[in-house]
């Protein structure tokens, strides 16, 4: 069912390389109960745990707990190397739910935009997985 996050030399993250991820092999546990698909853990092992500790830390947050459908939106400007990480309810772009959001004053990420879904799992809890692997 699970398996641990193995220290690797970290890959440069690309569009390429996470528009592999179609789906999940194996499923990683990772702090405050959440479970990583492969595109996740992948993110989490080169370089971008930092967004997985947000949306995990976003756990506290009584509207995000429980959210059955979490849609988290991590915007970079890639100029100032600042962000916004936003969560909805995922009800589309116009009438979404905020459910959270965070400032990052700093980040190396590479992409400009990056998005997740975190959906609820009766057999696995709640589920943090690449778009490409709904």
């Amino acid at each position: 069912m699970s398996a641990t996050l193995e220290h690797t030399q970290p890959e440069k993250i690309t569009g390429e390389a996470l528009a592999q991820f179609i789906g999940t092999t194996r499923y990683y546990r990772y702090t405050m109960g959440l479970i990583l698909t492969d595109g996740a853990a992948y993110l989490a092992k080169n370089g971008a745990a930092w967004l997985l500790d947000i949306i995990a830390s976003a756990r506290l947050v009584p509207a995000v707990r429980r959210a059955e459908f979490e849609f988290w939106t991590l915007r970079v400007d890639l100029t100032k190397h600042c962000a916004e990480v936003v969560c909805t309810d995922g009800n589309g772009e116009r009438e979404a739910n905020n459910l959270y959001r965070q400032h990052v004053g700093y980040t190396d990420f590479p992409l400009a935009e990056q998005r997740l879904y975190v959906v609820a799992d009766s057999s696995l809890g709640k589920v943090v997985m690449l778009t490409s692997e709904y």
